[in-house]
């Protein structure tokens, strides 16, 4: 669960927004199948920006990021 608790975090969320940037930059600099890699990328990165955590519902808890820590403080 600690995982979980960092990706919920304001750290968690900044290392998803860079992960989802490189992956992004590395798609779009490589070209050809690697942009695959780059629509992969929108993944962490949206999911950054908008304060979600999309392992939320494998877990049972909520997807939206205030809802999300306050589940994990109530465990």
């Amino acid at each position: 669960m600690a995982v979980l608790e960092f990706l919920g975090s304001q750290p968690g969320r900044i290392v998803r927004i860079a992960a989802g940037l490189a992956l992004i930059a590395t798609g779009a600099m490589r070209r050809g199948g690697w942009l695959v890699l780059a629509a992969v990328g929108l993944v962490p990165l949206a999911a950054g920006v908008f304060d979600l955590c999309i392992l939320g519902p494998l877990f049972r808890l909520p997807v939206v990021g205030p809802k999300f820590r306050q589940a994990m403080a109530n465990r």
